[in-house]
């Protein structure tokens, strides 16, 4: 391994006349940062997310990085679903923004996921959320999707960017404030898309699982982390 280069005085991002010129880390107040690693959970509903919707359980799972399980309950279309109590986020004209998440499927085919930013729904795959930029899998297939909803209306669809498997995988999107939306797989970039029609309504970040059949439906959750410039 090389030797790191060591700044010992600190790194700036900003003018030395702001306010934080001085100050030897990049000014955290240039971005709005989300990012929970699921060290802590208190599985009281509203507390740390809104998991009014779940009719199984979710808990905190044994794992080296901090993992939150979510399960359904054993019956088609039972759902377990993360959301945060706000909706934070929003889509500005000018404003980039950036969304990963590091999930593990409980099964390739027979579930429906969709992991991102969306508005309010505490039912999302029984249709799509009214606006939202988020990853979906569809039961019977074993495609990640890519799609950007605006207003009720799907405004992009990318499909099958990827092959849902039982293995970790990271999905992650980049906006870059105009129209383009990049596309990442375990952080390599899989497509571009691009619309003028971006959701401009407040979001929220949002985990959910639905099963297919009879049997429960599972999503492991490592992390999920939302971004954007202010």
């Amino acid at each position: 391994m090389p030797t790191p280069r060591r700044y010992t005085n600190g790194i700036s991002n900003v003018q030395g006349s702001s306010t934080l010129g001085d100050l030897g880390m990049p000014d955290p107040t240039l971005y709005h940062v989300f990012m929970d690693d699921f060290d802590f959970f208190d599985e009281t509903d509203g507390v740390d997310w809104d998991i009014a919707a779940t009719s199984g359980s979710i808990v905190m799972a044994d794992g080296g990085n901090g993992t939150i399980l979510l399960t359904t309950k054993a019956a088609d279309d039972s759902l377990a679903q993360l959301a945060t109590n706000y909706e934070n986020f929003a889509f500005v004209a000018g404003k980039k923004a950036w969304f990963k998440a590091k999930v593990t499927a409980g099964a390739a085919t027979s579930q429906d996921m969709i992991i991102g930013l969306h508005s309010d729904d505490q039912t999302p795959v029984a249709g799509a959320p009214a606006s939202g930029v988020y990853f979906r899998k569809d039961d019977g297939d074993t495609n990640w999707d890519f799609q950007v909803m605006a207003s009720s209306v799907s405004v992009v669809v990318d499909t099958a960017i990827a092959t849902c498997t039982t293995s970790a995988v990271t999905l992650g999107w980049e906006f870059d404030g105009v129209s383009a939306f990049k596309i990442f797989v375990n952080d390599a970039m899989v497509g571009t898309v691009t619309t003028t029609d971006f959701p401009t309504t407040e979001l929220g970040v949002a985990a959910t699982v639905q099963a297919g059949s009879s049997s429960a439906a599972t999503l492991t959750i490592d992390y999920l982390c939302a971004i954007n410039e202010r």
